[in-house]
């Protein structure tokens, strides 16, 4: 790798982009760095205006990437260019930066890195930072008619609520990230709220919503959306359901992205898209909730006679989720986990959510500064995984293991977290 990145406006691209992100890796001693005074100052000296003619930010605990991709689909179906900025990434960083439904390639983000490294100057940035900036000097000069922002950790001191949404989006509040948020639904929901500006529409997208998310909508003067009191979401048979608030009715097919919650997703969604009041044909509404898909959400695939599904839920209100899915689509055998997560994780009570679905646990270790080995995952989860076979080094060992004890008509589930799906993908390779 170059040893040298110069601050100036002169800053050499002839680094790949591999290059880049090890750079920006090694910028801040801390992976996470709340506040927003360092990346505000160097986004003015980069001259960041608007990201698009209108802008939504989704934040919340479980759901945004998928309300992003709901919101993102609708629009480019109704002849909008869109810009998306998503994180994590599973397999390669330019999935976080989307223009007009396409992954920016190598070349545009290194020119985007380039131009952050120029303004900054002296000041230390994050990982996140770096690439919040640049997505936002890429949507600033791609002539958007909408950016769809997914916050990262929290909102009230995110990088993304450097940018004054149009209409920002709450989708559901719960127990995650305790050591940066809080430890109940009232702090994480008043951090949540940091995203929602005075007198700007909110659309919070869980029928009882933290009170510290409505008394800050309140306080602020904002128009609060409300999934369940100002508009609903109501299944109509195995194809179809409905979308429906006081004026307008929307009968829509069913989502790709499977899981029942995921109808509370295309809602906050719409009622996003309709609260920025901008015509879009009826047609648009049709086609963007069926078109929207999210890899690593359910994401489904056969080897040989047994379904593997892998699914990045990391948290106890996405295990809730997930053990509603599995009771609602019923394997033909039985069903097995392959489970690693984080050491930041409420491991525990992931798996209590999801004990009485799971006939056998695979439990592999994770890599990394926030991993942790298959041996502290099962010390951490002591008897509740009373059922659970020889714990694994990673996650390809741990499927392997899974594949070969399975029978035909069983189904095995990886999940634990964005890792635990990326190092799954890259092991079914194996099995084309």
């Amino acid at each position: 790798m170059s040893a040298f990145f110069p601050h100036s406006a002169a800053v050499d691209t002839s680094n790949s982009l591999s290059e880049w992100l090890e750079y920006i890796e090694r910028q801040h001693p801390q992976s996470i760095a709340m506040g927003l005074d360092r990346v505000r100052e160097v986004a003015e000296r980069l001259g960041l205006g608007a990201p698009a003619r209108k802008t939504i930010v989704v934040g919340g605990t479980n759901g945004k990437g998928s309300t992003v991709a709901f919101i993102e689909a609708i629009a480019r179906a109704a002849g909008w260019k869109v810009g998306a900025y998503t994180s994590p990434h599973l397999l390669a960083y330019n999935e976080r930066v989307r223009i007009d439904g396409r992954d920016v390639d190598d070349a545009a983000l290194v020119e985007a890195f380039a131009a952050v490294e120029a303004a900054r100057a002296q000041t230390a940035l994050t990982y996140f930072e770096y690439g919040t900036l640049a997505a936002l000097w890429l949507f600033g000069r791609a002539g958007l008619d909408l950016a769809v922002l997914e916050v990262g950790l929290g909102g009230r001191l995110d990088a993304v609520n450097l940018v004054d949404a149009d209409v920002s989006v709450i989708t559901t509040v719960d127990i995650d990230h305790t050591d940066w948020l809080g430890e109940d639904r009232e702090a994480i929901g008043a951090e949540k709220a940091g995203i929602i500006r005075g007198w700007k529409p909110v659309v919070l997208g869980e029928i009882d919503p933290p009170s510290s998310v409505l008394r800050q909508a309140y306080v602020l003067g904002a128009n609060a959306i409300r999934y369940g009191s100002d508009y609903f979401c109501e299944p109509i048979d195995a194809g179809g359901w409905r979308w429906r608030d006081v004026s307008v009715r929307l009968d829509l097919p069913m989502p790709t992205l499977q899981a029942p919650v995921q109808l509370a997703n295309a809602g906050a969604a719409i009622a996003a898209l309709r609260a920025l009041r901008t015509p879009i044909a009826r047609s648009a509404w049709a086609e963007g909730v069926a078109a929207a898909v999210v890899p690593g959400r359910l994401q489904s695939r056969r080897v040989g006679e047994v379904e593997v599904v892998v699914d990045v839920g990391h948290n106890p209100q996405a295990a809730r989720t997930l053990a509603a899915w599995l009771q609602a689509r019923p394997a033909q055998g039985t069903t097995r986990a392959v489970y690693a997560a984080l050491a930041d994780k409420d491991s525990r009570a992931v798996v209590e959510a999801l004990q009485g679905d799971i006939a056998q646990w695979h439990l592999a270790g994770l890599e990394g500064p926030r991993g942790q080995s298959a041996a502290a995952l099962r010390e951490r989860l002591g008897d509740t995984v009373a059922a659970a076979g020889a714990p694994a080094d990673t996650v390809a060992q741990a499927l392997t293991h899974a594949l070969a004890q399975a029978q035909a008509g069983d189904r095995v589930l990886v999940f634990g977290s964005f890792h635990t799906v990326a190092e799954a993908i890259q092991a079914l390779r194996s099995f084309d």
